[in-house]
């Protein structure tokens, strides 16, 4: 249990996705403008990445391990996380319309989120138990929506802040990401 509260930690703290690894960048770029959009999309990504990676960790040990065909191993997973993709982005469409419009390109792009291809690589390279993959899937992807909508708190604040214009947007929203990033690299300590 303790080994799994280690985890847990680690994976929403310690070892961020945004700001230890840099994998999924381009959403958290992109999304992190308004709070609703940045909610909606950690929501779709902690359910794609624990899904996924649930999903992914059963295929592989399953079927890809006893079969010797562990090299097709990427190319299964983006399989699988396509899939898990459309379903959620209909799901979307279906019940919540508005986060469905909100989100726009950015729902489909989750298919090709290198952090949610990245969380299924990482549990099968550290040889994780279908209970830690779980784990360090629910806690990654938290860490990824924690991350996302604290950011999109601090970019709306910047919008109202005298920025010089050639800092305004994205180069601003850069800066602020490695303040938080080297912040977060505090926490390395802890464990």
């Amino acid at each position: 249990m303790e080994n799994l509260l280690t985890l847990a930690f680690t994976s929403f703290l310690v070892q961020n996705i945004i700001l230890n690894q840099f994998l999924g960048i381009c959403s958290f770029l992109g999304v992190s403008n308004k709070r609703s959009k940045a909610i909606g999309m950690g929501l779709a990504v902690f359910a794609v990445i624990t899904l996924s990676s649930m999903l992914t960790w059963a295929i592989y040990y399953l079927i890809l391990v006893p079969g010797e065909l562990t090299f097709m191993r990427t190319i299964v997973f983006i399989l699988v996380i396509a899939g898990m993709v459309q379903i959620l982005e209909m799901a979307i469409k279906k019940f919540s319309p508005s986060l469905y419009g909100a989100l726009g390109v950015y729902l489909p792009l989750i298919t090709t989120n290198c952090a949610v291809l990245g969380v299924s690589l990482l549990h099968v390279q550290n040889n994780f138990t279908f209970s830690e993959t779980v784990v360090f899937a629910a806690f990654t992807s938290l860490g990824y929506t924690a991350i996302i909508i604290v950011f999109s708190y601090i970019r709306e604040q910047m919008y109202r802040a005298p920025i010089p214009e050639g800092f305004k947007g994205i180069p601003a929203g850069l800066i602020a990401a490695s303040i938080m990033a080297l912040i977060f690299k505090g926490f390395v300590g802890l464990i």
